[in-house]
């Protein structure tokens, strides 16, 4: 399964590690899906986990982003003609169309409608991707 991961999946993965974000963060660590991603969503993934107001230890965060930079799918993704609200969702909106991903996995499915999207597209909450996950098994 491919997909991508807004940030805000990553960040709550790993501020609450027992809940559905983190169990998402778990499968991409584990290699049971595959994580989708470009530069644009690396930069975000990278300036947003060190933010002070997270507290993340800079040396784990390396770790993890060096992880995701090896271990992802790097994605060439040109600008599709997918006009979203907010111009920082277009960058994930674009690798998951590009990349053929299965799934796009946010914390704010409305900011990503699917009439704006292709229907091969699901987006989905965190609780819904480890539902759909839960019965694929």
């Amino acid at each position: 399964m491919r997909l991508v991961l807004d940030t805000n999946v990553l960040v709550s993965g790993l501020l609450t590690p027992h809940g559905p974000p983190g169990r998402i963060l778990d499968l991409v660590l584990a290699g049971k899906v595959r994580l989708l991603i470009d530069d644009r969503i690396m930069d975000e993934y990278r300036e947003v986990l060190l933010r002070p107001r997270f507290g993340f230890d800079p040396a784990a965060v390396a770790t993890l982003l060096t992880f995701l930079t090896t271990e992802s799918e790097w994605v060439s993704a040109p600008a599709r003609g997918v006009r979203l609200t907010d111009p920082g969702d277009q960058p994930f909106a674009e690798v998951a169309i590009a990349g053929g991903a299965d799934y796009l996995v946010t914390g704010n499915p409305r900011h990503f409608p699917a009439s704006r999207l292709p229907p091969s597209l699901r987006v989905s909450a965190p609780v819904a991707f480890m539902a759909a996950i839960a019965r694929r098994d």
